[in-house]
């Protein structure tokens, strides 16, 4: 699959990668995926980023990663359900941090020295990857490039497309700021996911 990616998804997941080693990840997330391609300039997703303003409000964007960390990865959705049922995360959180330390529900550290030099992919991450092939082929390009995996990752349910969702950021208003009033590309397809 990765031979159908352009120079620009390619750059994207490489950068996925150093994230993770930024951060002390010992995987890469989607989340990964998602700053590496903020920092992307140039490609037609960058310009999607641009329009639809989540450049300006990165600041907002790792307050709200950071904030789903601390909840232990649940997205917003997981946590208005546990909420109707009578469980407070919030309070959940603030006892465990009182009692282990900040963000001791922050998932993706271990402390492990990676001796090869690599970090995998979690399971969602790869399902990104996967959602941007069946994306391009639906829209009948013959390349897997950056506008793909944004769109990708906004169509895959989780933390991701909550927080992408919350900034403005849905599938659908993606797939207009790529490709304007012909969004389906004249061919009809239903998004990945």
């Amino acid at each position: 699959m990765f031979e159908r990616f352009t120079r620009g998804a390619r750059a994207t997941v490489k950068g996925a990668v150093a994230q993770a080693e930024r951060a002390g990840a010992d995987s890469v997330t989607e989340e990964h995926l998602l700053l590496a391609l903020l920092g992307q300039e140039g490609g037609r997703a960058s310009f999607a980023v641009t329009a639809l303003g989540l450049h300006d409000r990165r600041a907002s964007l790792d307050a709200a990663f950071a904030d789903a960390r601390r909840r232990g990865g649940l997205t917003r959705a997981d946590t208005d359900a546990l909420a109707d049922i009578g469980i407070d995360i919030g309070a959940i959180v603030s006892r465990v941090e009182g009692a282990h330390g900040e963000g001791a529900l922050a998932a993706g550290r271990t402390g492990r020295r990676w001796w090869s030099g690599h970090r995998p992919f979690t399971p969602g991450a790869k399902t990104v990857l996967e959602n941007s092939l069946r994306i391009a082929l639906g829209r009948g390009d013959r390349f897997i490039g950056e506008e793909h995996l944004l769109l990708a990752l906004t169509a895959k349910p989780g933390v991701v497309a909550d927080v992408l969702a919350e900034h403005g950021a849905t599938y659908a208003a993606v797939q207009r700021a790529l490709y304007g009033s012909d969004a389906d590309g004249g061919q009809g397809h239903a998004k990945a996911g």
